[in-house]
């Protein structure tokens, strides 16, 4: 994969960008060009930054500058690591390129804003969304940011997918080559747009969440369609599988099976702990001859109605689709979606969530044709639609985020939570990454761990 990543880097800078892009791409670090890219104070920052294949170093870099009157400089505040981020980790997202600041789940309050920004102010508090969109195209005027047609401009995606998503902060040059905030500044554009102002009554360790977790699992329950009366399998009992758990109690399903294994068997026990209306099948548990198909049918006759993959495709669990992945013949294992498909009812709904990047074998597509499967490919969670209704669901105590929050930590030990979060070690679940900008724990959520 580490190839395809440079070979994709070089094919892109040979074929150059598509047309249409209305903003800066390809500044993943200030340092990249100070002369264009650096605050002119000469201030410094901490960042974490990809070093390869499972490598990320914390550096000091430059303060990021303003260089598009939409531009919003933020201090940040809080940010977060995410199952996503361990896909650029293992190097499985291509086009990386050493010194990328990587994370896209931040908060912070304004530091300084462009001349054509009239909603915010310095001092503001705000919650970053993922994605980056223009708030003018097509899917912007419909709230599905994640798919802005003006913000990414990378040809190799636009190939490979038959279009293109919007820019995304720290997610490598395949979407667009943007900065991330795992950092102690980042540079937002059309910061107007893709800013949402918190509260005082919402403190940063749950405001956070909105820029990505929590529209994320609310777009794979709402998109796959929980309704009243379901029986829902979750795959993945991570911080989206349990806030996918939560959210499909809230739509009125009337039970939720929860799947998890091997290393991360324990994360079942904390979602349990927390939302104890959940079931839970561990799959290294399973007697010989069992499989999560016949043990989901044997726990609801014909099986969950729906089926929602909260998990990943770089993970596979059968020797084969491993050699596969190894060799380069697969960017993806088709094992969890062909269990999905087999463990529904027919008729059933099947969504997937988890980050697939490209191509999968062995793909069942007989059960999914002749059974009446609807396979959901719920997309990157179009933030922009959601995050206001999330946030008034917080505000009321419909919605507590902090189920899924366990731990907190200083930026300055973010490289040393990448490899903890990789190994599914300390029962990490949601962290909240602090920087000197940060204010004391709010009432309720976990007081500073170091590992120093």
């Amino acid at each position: 994969m580490a190839v395809a990543s440079q070979g994709a880097n070089v094919l892109e800078k040979a074929i150059g960008h598509v047309e249409g892009g209305v903003t800066e791409q390809d500044m993943s670090n200030p340092d990249r060009d100070r002369e264009r890219y650096a605050d002119p104070s000469g201030e410094k920052m901490k960042a974490l930054v990809w070093n390869g294949k499972n490598s990320v170093e914390l550096v000091e870099t430059h303060k990021p500058k303003i260089i598009e009157d939409r531009d919003v400089i933020l201090k940040v505040t809080g940010s977060t690591i995410c199952g996503s981020d361990l896909h650029l980790y293992h190097g499985a997202v291509i086009q990386l390129q050493k010194g990328d600041i990587l994370g896209h789940e931040f908060c912070g309050r304004v530091d300084s804003v462009g001349p054509a920004v009239k909603n915010l102010k310095p001092g503001d508090r705000v919650v970053a969304s993922f994605q980056i969109a223009c708030g003018e195209c097509m899917y912007c005027q419909k709230k599905l940011s994640s798919q802005c047609e003006r913000t990414n401009t990378n040809k190799v995606e636009n190939v490979m997918y038959g279009g293109r998503t919007a820019g995304m902060f720290g997610y490598s040059h395949f979407t667009g080559g943007f900065a991330g905030g795992q950092a102690e500044y980042a540079r937002v554009p059309y910061g107007d747009v893709n800013l949402l102002p918190l509260p005082d009554d919402v403190p940063d360790e749950q405001g956070l969440y909105l820029s990505d977790v929590l529209s994320t699992s609310w777009n794979c329950v709402v998109d796959t369609g929980v309704k009243e009366g379901d029986v829902v399998a979750i795959w993945g009992a991570g911080p989206i599988g349990q806030m996918c758990a939560e959210m499909s109690f809230i739509r009125g399903a009337k039970r939720v099976i929860v799947i998890d294994g091997g290393p991360a068997a324990w994360r079942l026990d904390l979602v349990k702990s927390k939302t104890p209306k959940v079931e839970t099948l561990n799959y290294t548990d399973l007697a010989r001859g069992e499989t999560v198909t016949s043990k989901l049918q044997e726990m609801e006759h014909g099986g969950p109605d729906v089926a929602l993959e909260c998990a990943a495709g770089e993970y596979a669990k059968g020797v084969g689709h491993k050699m596969e992945l190894a060799l380069g013949l697969e960017t993806d294992t088709s094992e969890i979606v062909n269990e999905m498909i087999t463990s529904v009812k027919s008729f059933g709904r099947c969504g997937i969530t988890g980050v697939y990047v490209g191509f999968t074998n062995h793909f069942n597509i007989g059960a999914l044709m002749e059974r009446g499967i609807r396979l959901i490919g719920n997309g990157q969670a179009p933030v922009h639609l959601y995050w206001k209704d999330l946030l008034k669901m917080i505000q009321d105590g419909s919605l507590d985020t902090r189920i899924m929050l366990s731990h907190r930590i200083n930026i300055d030990e973010m490289d040393t939570l990448y490899r903890k979060f990789d190994a599914r070690a300390d029962n990490l679940q949601k962290v909240f990454v602090q920087t000197r900008f940060s204010d004391p724990p709010a009432p309720g959520t976990p007081e500073l761990t170091s590992w120093k």
